[in-house]
C-alpha cells in the first residue's frame, strides 16, 4: 500500500481487520520495519485522538516522530495554486510539501474542509498536493471528505463487538451548535458499503450525504424506525451537503437518548469523539452498558498501526 486516503487503498479488507486484530495481541511484534524511519505529521486543524494515536502508532513500529502545527510552528502555507502571493503567507505548499518529504519516509496529514466552496473542498486540495509532490507514502490524518484512519477502527470496532455475521448498523444524524464536516459520515458509509452489514443511514431532510459516498444505502428519515432491531448506533452530525455547509436544524428531538437505544437490539453505541454530552447524546447513553466509544478511541492506535505497517512493509 503506497498512500492511504481511502478505503480504496486497502488491498484486501478482510485481511486488513486480521491484521490490526494481530496487532492488538502485540504492539510490538514489527519493530524492525521502523527502524531509523521518520514520521512527520502535519496538522491543519486540531486534534487529540488522530494525533495521539498515529503517533503512538508509530512509535510502536519503532519510528522516529515529528509533529507540526501548521500555522502555529512554522511560516503560514498557501495552499491555492496559481495565486499572487502578496498577501500574509510567505510559502507555499508545493514548495514546502516536498522537502518535508525529504525529511522523513511517511507524511501524515490533516486538513479539514473549508466549507467556503464545495468543489475545492471535495477536490481534496491539501491533501492531493501532498501525495502529488511529497515523494514519500502519505496518510490522510482526515481529510475534507474522508477520515480512513477512523473508519478504519469504526470496523475493527464492530468486527470486535458483533454477536452475528451481519449485524444491523445505523449511521444517524445528531444536533450539534457548529457546522461540522462530512468527512466522518461519509468515510464510514463508505467502508461499510464494503461489508456485507446491513447499513441504514437516518437523518432529517436536507441532510443527503454526497451520491459518490451513499451510492444505494437505504436513508430512514424516521430515526425511531431506523433504531428499531439495530445492533450499532453510529451518532455523528454534519453540515448539509445540497446547502453545503449549513445547519438547517438544530433538532434535539435527533439526541440519543435511552429510551432510543431501547428500540435497538441492545446496540452499542458508537461516536468518533469529541461529542457534545445532552446535545449529540445523553450521559445515560455514554456512561451505560450501551457505550462503547473509549474502546472505539482506543483502536484509532491499532489501525493507525496496520496501516503503517502495511505501507512500510511495501517500502522494504
Amino acid at each position: 500500500m503506497k498512500n492511504f486516503t481511502s478505503v480504496k487503498d486497502i488491498p484486501d479488507l478482510k485481511k486488513a481487520v486480521e491484521t490490526a486484530f494481530e496487532i492488538k495481541k502485540n504492539r510490538f511484534a514489527y519493530q524492525h520495519l521502523g527502524k531509523n524511519k521518520t514520521m512527520v505529521l502535519i496538522f491543519f486543524n486540531s486534534s487529540l485522538r488522530t494525533r495521539l494515536s498515529t503517533q503512538k502508532a508509530a512509535m510502536n513500529l519503532g519510528m522516529n516522530t515529528m509533529v507540526m502545527n501548521v500555522n502555529e510552528d512554522g511560516w503560514q502555507l498557501e495552499s491555492e495554486l496559481g495565486v499572487i502571493m502578496d498577501g500574509d503567507k510567505p510559502e507555499h505548499l508545493k514548495e514546502a510539501i516536498p522537502v518535508i518529504g525529504k525529511y522523513c519516509d511517511v507524511i501524515g496529514v490533516r486538513a479539514f474542509a473549508k466549507y467556503q466552496n464545495k468543489e475545492d473542498d471535495y477536490a481534496e486540495n491539501i491533501l492531493n498536493q501532498f501525495v502529488e509532490y511529497a515523494g514519500v507514502p502519505i496518510v490522510s490524518m482526515e481529510g475534507a471528505t474522508r477520515h480512513p484512519l477512523q473508519s478504519y477502527a469504526d470496523l475493527v470496532t464492530i468486527e470486535e463487538f458483533k454477536t452475528k455475521e451481519r449485524p444491523k448498523v445505523v449511521m444517524t444524524w445528531a444536533p450539534h451548535p457548529r457546522a461540522l464536516p462530512q468527512a466522518v459520515p461519509n468515510s464510514f458509509v463508505e467502508w461499510m458499503r464494503e461489508t456485507d452489514y446491513e447499513l441504514v443511514v437516518t437523518h432529517p431532510e436536507g441532510y443527503e450525504l454526497a451520491p459518490q459516498f451513499m451510492g444505494d444505502v437505504k436513508v430512514e428519515y424516521d430515526q425511531n424506525k431506523a433504531f428499531e432491531g439495530a445492533d450499532f448506533i453510529y451518532a455523528k452530525n454534519w453540515a448539509s451537503y445540497s446547502s453545503y455547509g449549513k445547519i438547517l436544524s438544530k433538532d434535539f428531538g435527533w439526541t440519543v437518548n435511552e429510551e432510543k437505544m431501547k428500540l435497538t437490539n441492545n446496540a452499542k453505541f458508537m461516536h468518533c469523539l469529541p461529542v457534545r454530552r445532552n446535545v449529540v447524546v445523553t450521559d445515560g447513553v455514554l456512561d451505560g452498558p450501551w457505550s462503547v466509544v473509549v474502546e472505539q478511541a482506543a483502536n484509532r492506535e491499532i489501525t493507525a498501526q496496520a496501516v503503517l505497517k502495511m505501507i512500510l512493509e511495501q517500502a522494504q
